[in-house]
């Protein structure tokens, strides 16, 4: 993406709304919206963004993850799993 094509003003967007989106359905490319000269927002396509969403919460698991290994917060997988068939059996 070149980012000079993707930036467009306000009165721009607001004059071409439809064919804007069109595009953005077809080829993912986020536009980035200015307002006096300044960018302002960035209006992207839906799929696009529930991607950086999954991306963003898979981070924060990640994140979680390394957090609870350094603070000693953890089981042996083996003891998960015998908790498991011992919570199964008991059914």
């Amino acid at each position: 993406m070149k980012l000079a094509q993707a930036v467009k003003p306000i009165s721009y967007v607001k004059a071409n709304a439809a064919e804007i989106i069109r595009k953005m359905s077809e080829d993912g490319q986020p536009i980035v919206i200015t307002q006096n000269g300044e960018a302002k927002a960035v209006l992207m396509d839906v799929r696009e963004y529930d991607k950086i969403q999954q991306s963003l919460a898979m981070a924060k698991i990640l994140a979680r993850s390394s957090k609870n290994l350094e603070e000693g917060k953890h089981r042996a997988a083996d003891e998960v799993f015998a908790d498991i068939r011992r919570k199964r059996s008991g059914r």
